[in-house]
Formats: structure tokens, C-alpha cells, sequence
């Protein structure tokens, strides 16, 4: 084990501590292909299933799993209208399980997010009964400042970069706390407790994932 893998554990150690005690659960794993296979363990077949925007989630081919699988799953990329999508973002909080990353997560164990449309962030407060987060390593920030710092000056434009809207931080690389159309920086969470037990269940990798 090289040293940076070592220092990698401890960290993902400390936070699986703190999300306990703050009632979610936590796992870690080496690399993306036990993040699969972890993601598919907690989820039975025959589960209803939704996501929200995720990288993650893609990157470590659970996207392709679940949709070959025996699931009946609710994918707003094969949607054929704003309506449907609409229709798939309400499923969301009836679904057995609903899939996401987490933009930051703190080594203390609260979980940080800025979305856009809200339905992400909405779906992993309430509504499924489960939600599985996967979380590359290279979103662990030291605090709540540290996070939001880092979702506001390099999730968010790289994410906006990608989506390709017109917002000052796809120019300039940094957050201006911008109000345009086009933002993605619409609404923040901290997610600091779960009121039920192990509802939220994050999957720590040790490989960099989304951004």
C-alpha cells in the first residue's frame, strides 16, 4: 500500500465514524469496480430506481448495471419531452432507491451539495427510501466552509463548462456568486443528520471521481 493510499483509508476511516454518528452509513472501497460491486449489493433486484446528475455514477458503470439489470429503473435520458422528465424527477420520491454523488463531503461527516434544478438535492433530503451516494476521494474537504468552497470555485464551473451554460465562472474559472438564467448555483444543502437510520448510504472510493 503506498502512503497515499494509506492516507486516503484514514481519512475515508474518520469519515465513515462521523456519517455513523450522524445516522447514515458508510463504506470504502479501493477502486471503481468494488464501487460497483458494493452499489449492486445494497440494491435487491426488482427495485424501482432513479438518479439524479451524476458523473460518478457513470464512471463506475453503475448506470449501464442497473439498466441491464432486473430493475424497473427511471432514466431522464431516455426521455422524450421536458414533461417526461418532469414525470421521472417526481418518481424520484417514491423509488426504492435514488442514486447521486455528493459535490463535497466533509471529514467529520456532513455531506454538501449546490444544484441547480433542486431535484437532486430534494430527492437525497426526502422522499426514497433509500439513497446510495458514490464519492470519489477527491471530494473530501477538511469542513463546511472548506467544502462549499470547493463545490463554488471547482465543481460548479467545471460543471457548468460542461453543461455548457453562460455563466461567469465557464469565462473565468471561479465563482462570482453570479444571477444569471444560466446558473447551476441555485440551491445549497448541508446535510448534517438523517432523521431515519441508514437511509443514506455513501460509498467512499479511493479513485477521483466526478468533479
Amino acid at each position: 500500500m503506498t502512503p497515499k493510499e494509506m492516507y486516503n483509508e484514514i481519512n475515508a476511516k474518520k469519515i465513515i465514524e462521523n456519517l455513523e454518528k450522524r445516522n447514515m452509513q458508510g463504506f470504502f472501497v479501493k477502486t471503481k469496480e468494488e464501487a460497483l460491486q458494493k452499489a449492486l449489493e445494497l440494491i435487491p433486484n426488482k427495485s424501482t430506481i432513479c438518479w439524479g446528475g451524476s458523473q460518478s455514477i457513470i464512471q463506475i458503470g453503475l448506470v449501464d448495471a442497473l439498466s441491464n439489470g432486473d430493475y424497473e429503473v427511471f432514466d431522464r435520458a431516455k426521455a422524450n419531452s421536458q414533461e417526461e422528465i418532469d414525470e421521472i424527477y417526481r418518481k424520484a420520491f417514491t423509488s426504492d432507491f435514488y442514486l447521486a454523488s455528493a459535490n463535497a463531503i466533509t471529514l467529520d461527516g456532513k455531506i454538501v451539495n449546490i444544484d441547480g434544478t433542486g431535484n437532486r438535492v430534494a430527492a437525497m433530503i426526502y422522499g426514497p427510501k433509500n439513497v446510495i451516494l458514490i464519492v470519489g476521494i477527491n471530494k473530501i474537504a477538511k469542513d463546511e466552509t472548506s467544502a462549499i468552497d470547493r463545490v463554488k470555485n471547482y465543481a460548479s464551473p467545471i460543471n457548468a463548462m460542461r453543461l455548457d451554460r453562460n455563466t461567469p465562472c465557464t469565462i473565468k474559472g471561479n465563482c462570482y456568486d453570479c444571477l444569471s438564467g444560466d446558473t447551476i448555483c441555485c440551491v445549497t444543502t448541508v446535510q448534517r443528520y438523517s432523521r431515519f437510520k441508514d437511509r443514506i448510504k455513501v460509498i467512499l472510493v479511493g479513485e477521483e471521481l466526478g468533479y
